[in-house]
This record gives structure tokens, C-alpha cells and sequence, in this order.
């Protein structure tokens, strides 16, 4: 589930590039939150009322945390190659896996940083540093977005609690990008926009929330260290972005550290989950 999740990011997020020039990169995150959210809306219907006080909280704050992974990520890969996004942004779940390993596993966190130094590389200032902060930023929600969603689908059963953090998310969006965005939209548009919110981020945040219900948070935050490579060769055959070798290097490293931080181990789901099915048309 997890590595069908990454290959649909992946894709998904070389097709939303070329919306980037037609309708920004805050365009681009809207249009997919909004019918993300719109979709999980009317097909899960959640009820308030079947949620704790907890959940919901939790939930709100996964959608807050949503909208920050999307928007932050777009204005990433607006001004960087697509692989060394990735790789920074993977900074996040690779600071779970460390932060909840022991011993001499947490020195994969200096080989994280010397790929992060290959692929910046700062001497030649050729990475864009705004871009680098924002993906930066997107690493640091989705650190927070794996222990949140590892919460919430502890709380509810099958993909209920997306039905609250992908509407509360559209609406963020919504306020944060809409109005610049709206009056730029057309039909065409939006039947693209809808193509990829099931691509990204309906189909892989459903397989997250459901693989997360199994696996440890550090043993899911190292299966991501495949993220940055999926990326790198995404990013070659479909957007035609070639690295250079210090940079596949600082691609390679990461992707090291976090094979070499694994935690393995399953995780049985909680006996004290309430079972809330969605309820469906």
C-alpha cells in the first residue's frame, strides 16, 4: 500500500507541474485539495456526531497540516527539480524514523545531511533557496502529518478520518489560494484538477491511512526513503529534469540514511478502535 501510495504521488505531482503555469503553484495544491476534499465529502458523508472530541480535533489538524504538505511542496517543485524536492521534503518522515530509533541508528541522520549538502550544493548556489525552505517546511509537516494520520486512522475505521482532514484542508486552501485562483479557472481546468485529486491526494492518503493502521511510525517513515528515488526517475522520463551526479549522490545518501534507520516491526491495529463505518450512497 505504501509503495502504491508513493508511485501515485509521484506521478500525480508531475502532472500538477504543468498546471503550475497556467494557474500558479498555489493554483495547482487548490484545485486538488478542493476536489479532494469535495469528493471524500460526498462519498464518505462523514457525521460529526460519530466522532470524539479528540478525533475531531485530530482530524482538523491532519487537514491543517494537509494543506501545508500541498502548498508548501508545489512552491517547492516550482523552483526545483522534481528528485531533489523529494528528497529534502523526505527530511520528515526520516526525522520519525531517527527520532524513534536508538543508539547508533541515529548517525543515518548525518549521512541525511551530507545528501542534503550534495544535492543543495551551496558552493555553487545553483539550488534556488527559497525553494529549499519551502520544501524544508514541507518536510516538517509531513512529519507531523505521519504521526497525526497514524492518530486519527487509530480512531476510526477504514479512510472516515480523511472525510474530515480533505474537506478541512479544501477550505484552508480555499481561503488561503481561492480567490486568486477562481477567476482564472476554466471547464477544462477543473476536469484536470478532479483527474488529479483522485491521484493525488484521495487514492495515496487512503493507502497512508490504512498502511499507517499496520506499520510502526518509524518503520513507515524509513519505507519512504524510496520517495526521493521514485522522484528522481519520474522526474527524468516525464519532465525530462536531468541531475547531475552529486546530486544523484545526495539522492542516494538520503535514501541510505533511511533504509539504514529502518525500525521494523508490524503494528496490530488498536482493540479499542471504534468501528465507525462511512456511510455511502
Amino acid at each position: 500500500m505504501a509503495v502504491a501510495s508513493m508511485l501515485c504521488v509521484q506521478l500525480g505531482l508531475a502532472v500538477s507541474i504543468g498546471l503550475i503555469d497556467r494557474i500558479g503553484a498555489d493554483g495547482a495544491a487548490w484545485l486538488r485539495l478542493f476536489w479532494a476534499g469535495l469528493l471524500l465529502a460526498i462519498v464518505v458523508r462523514p457525521r460529526p456526531s460519530t466522532f470524539s472530541r479528540k478525533t475531531l480535533r485530530a482530524g482538523v489538524a491532519l487537514g491543517l497540516v494537509t494543506t501545508g504538505i500541498t502548498m508548501l511542496f508545489m512552491a517547492a517543485v516550482e523552483r526545483l527539480p522534481l528528485g531533489t524536492a523529494s528528497a529534502l521534503e523526505f527530511l520528515g518522515p526520516l526525522g520519525v524514523a531517527v527520532a524513534r530509533s536508538r543508539g547508533s541508528a541515529r548517525v543515518w541522520a548525518l549521512v541525511a545531511a551530507a545528501g542534503v549538502v550534495c544535492l543543495t550544493q551551496p558552493w555553487a548556489g545553483g539550488a534556488d533557496p527559497v525553494g529549499v525552505a519551502f520544501a524544508l517546511a514541507a518536510a516538517a509537516c509531513w512529519a507531523a502529518y505521519i504521526l497525526l494520520t497514524q492518530k486519527v486512522g487509530d480512531s476510526v475505521n477504514g479512510i472516515a478520518g480523511l472525510a474530515i482532514s480533505l474537506p478541512v484542508a479544501a477550505v484552508v486552501a480555499t481561503v488561503v489560494a481561492g480567490p486568486a485562483v477562481l477567476p482564472r479557472l476554466t471547464p477544462e481546468l477543473l476536469i484536470i484538477g478532479l483527474g488529479l485529486a483522485v491521484l493525488l491526494p484521495v487514492v495515496p492518503f487512503a493507502l497512508e491511512m490504512l498502511a499507517l493502521r499496520r506499520l510502526t511510525t518509524g518503520a513507515f517513515g524509513t519505507l519512504m526513503a524510496l520517495e526521493p528515488a521514485f522522484a528522481l526517475a519520474i522526474g527524468f522520463a516525464v519532465l525530462h529534469q536531468a541531475p547531475n551526479l552529486l546530486a544523484v549522490a545526495g539522492i542516494g545518501l538520503v535514501v541510505a540514511a533511511g533504509i539504514g534507520a529502518e525500525r521494523t516491526g508490524s503494528r496490530r491495529p488498536p482493540a479499542t478502535a471504534p468501528v465507525i463505518a462511512p456511510a455511502v450512497p
